[in-house]
């Protein structure tokens, strides 16, 4: 078994497709097939079932899809760190952050940093949290701001900021002038939530299920300017991080009478390698906090 089998293997998990790999490999399809039917031979496993539009791994496959992953993102991350043994830098950060935190908590960390580091790249990948953990995981993400609970013991955190969730209304709601809010009064309203996979949504769910409330979904989005719009016009409400409505005129934050304060970490594998940038960055960032 070389990397450069499993290279092909990869590519041909994430393509589910020999022709569409083939091209994104640069080699021709049936170079492929024969190195797929080596990789097999050589493990004595069958790893793909085949069919003429789409090929899907069997048990042995997603077996050999973790290891194949971790070692190949061991060998980038030896790459990177002899190379800046000679005097080269990566140069780039790739860091997720879901929509809240990239709007109103990072955009002048970011500037200021680039500020110090100007020939540093910064890579910004919008997501939620159940995504950014897992592109850590398969390392397509340096570095990644997910909230601090249940975290995969494969990833590393330090904290990063504590903010209340609350309800949020616009000024002309009828709940607008209330100093708090039952949950079951938040879920008798018609809602504007994120999709799955964002802590926001996660928070929600998890209400629900300890409560048994059924919650009036009326818009769901990912899109952050488009949910304040909907609740300025009192179409719904939502519930977001307190930092949000500290910048947004024609809403207002409600605490909830149980009071719910979300830690949030910023992120990275455990065993990863963390370039020179990628290092500099979290020692801004955790500075940049101190004197916030």
């Amino acid at each position: 078994m070389n990397t450069r089998l499993l290279t092909y293997f990869v590519k041909l998990v994430e393509t589910k497709n020999f022709t569409r790999a083939a091209e994104q490999l640069h080699i021709a399809q049936p170079a492929l097939s024969v190195a797929i039917k080596k990789l097999e031979q050589q493990l004595d496993l069958p790893l793909f079932h085949r069919n003429e539009r789409k090929v899907t791994l069997t048990h042995e496959g997603e077996v050999l899809l973790v290891h194949a992953r971790l070692i190949l993102q061991q060998i980038s991350d030896a790459n990177i760190a002899m190379a800046e043994l000679k005097g080269f830098e990566k140069g780039e950060v790739k860091l997720g952050v879901p929509s809240m935190l990239g709007s109103y908590f990072f955009p002048e960390i970011l500037m200021a940093f680039k500020r110090k580091y100007p020939n540093l790249k910064l890579t910004i990948i919008e997501a939620g949290t159940q995504s950014i953990r897992q592109m850590l995981l398969d390392g397509e993400l340096d570095l990644g701001v997910i909230h601090n609970e249940d975290v995969p013991q494969r990833l590393e955190t330090e904290h990063l900021v504590t903010s209340q969730m609350v309800a949020v209304v616009s000024e002309r709601h009828p709940l607008a002038s209330q100093p708090y809010i039952k949950f079951e009064d938040f879920f008798k309203e018609d809602l504007v939530m994120f999709k799955a996979g964002y802590f926001h949504r996660e928070f929600i769910d998890e209400i629900c299920e300890k409560y048994h409330f059924k919650p009036k979904i009326s818009f769901e989005t990912n899109l952050l300017p488009m949910m304040l719009n909907i609740v300025r016009h009192d179409f719904s409400i939502s519930a977001l991080l307190e930092l949000v409505t500290e910048h947004e005129n024609g809403v207002v934050a409600i605490p909830f009478e149980e009071p719910v304060h979300l830690n949030i970490a910023m992120a990275w594998r455990k065993n990863g390698y963390l370039s020179l940038a990628d290092r500099a960055f979290l020692e801004f960032v955790n500075e940049y906090g101190k004197h916030a």
